[in-house]
């Protein structure tokens, strides 16, 4: 019995390893997810790569009916991401159509066994959770851009005064960096290397990026350029901005926190704090509670 089990079992891995090669091999990938696929690869998890393949053949049935004006608004914001682990917008409506559809499966499931709380969780991861990575890649990349673009600046500042040409600043000073910022002044470089004039590459670096110091560099470079002012008198100019305004973003933050602080304190810790004082008081004091509780 115990032998036959386990035929069965390697005849079924067996089916499921050669059902897998038969569907990937009927199913022609789109140009931007099979590139994403190769070049990807290293870049996202075994897990994210698994879902991306079972939803590839749906990517574009998926885009379709999101409409050209949804596809280049999630487009942007996967650039706004970074594109964190190699996604792209046809990896995003793949892995959408997966979620989707365990969404819809478990939430029907859920709604059939009477749990509708259960059923609304899976409806909305079905319907949020693709949506998750990218605003939290989102955040956590604008706020390390707008940590690291003064101290680049005060860097990128001293390796022009010493002589440098502004674009070979640009390239050792980055070399240097890691992370989004250094990631984005790399592929303005790749541009005009590529045939964009300097005020086009950094147009698209302003685009790529949902900043305003990115576009308060961008743009005091562009004037700067026009108007004919040192460049680093304009690098200078912009850090001491961009801390300044840093400063003003911090002073906004604590006030608006104190508030809230408040309220958070006047809601709970003021009302357990009362009750605990008076439960000691009370168990303090040697009442007699068999009158009370009839014991």
């Amino acid at each position: 019995m115990e032998l036959l089990l386990a035929l069965v079992m390697g005849l079924s891995v067996w089916g499921a390893f050669a059902g897998v090669r038969m569907y990937r091999a009927e199913v022609k990938l789109p140009t931007d997810l099979a590139l994403a696929l190769e070049i990807g690869a290293t870049r996202t998890s075994a897990v994210g790569s698994l879902i991306d393949r079972l939803g590839m053949r749906y990517a574009p049935a998926v885009l379709r009916l999101m409409g050209p004006k949804q596809v280049a608004k999630y487009r942007r914001r996967i650039d706004l991401a970074g594109n964190p682990g190699g996604l792209t917008i046809d990896r995003y409506a793949a892995r959408r159509a997966v979620y989707g559809a365990i969404g819809g499966v478990g939430g029907l499931a859920a709604l059939l066994q009477g749990s509708f709380f259960l059923a609304l969780l899976m409806i909305a991861f079905g319907a949020f959770w693709s949506e998750v990575g990218i605003w939290s890649a989102i955040r956590v990349r604008k706020d390390a851009i707008e940590r690291t673009l003064p101290d680049f600046l005060d860097v990128l500042a001293v390796v022009v005064s010493a002589g440098l040409g502004f674009r070979q600043a640009l390239d050792r000073v980055a070399s240097k960096y890691e992370g989004p910022w250094a990631d984005e002044i790399r592929i303005t470089l790749r541009q005009m290397d590529l045939g964009l004039s300097r005020r086009e590459a950094f147009a698209e670096l302003r685009r790529r990026n949902d900043s305003e110091q990115v576009a308060m560099f961008v743009t005091a470079l562009q004037q700067g350029e026009e108007l004919g002012a040192p460049i680093v008198d304009t690098l200078v100019s912009i850090a001491k901005d961009m801390r300044r305004t840093d400063a003003q973003n911090a002073r906004r933050k604590a006030a608006r926190a104190v508030p809230k602080a408040t309220l958070m304190i006047t809601t709970f810790m003021v009302p357990a704090t009362m009750l605990l004082l008076g439960a000691g008081m009370l168990l303090g004091s040697g009442t007699d509670f068999s009158s009370i509780t009839g014991e």
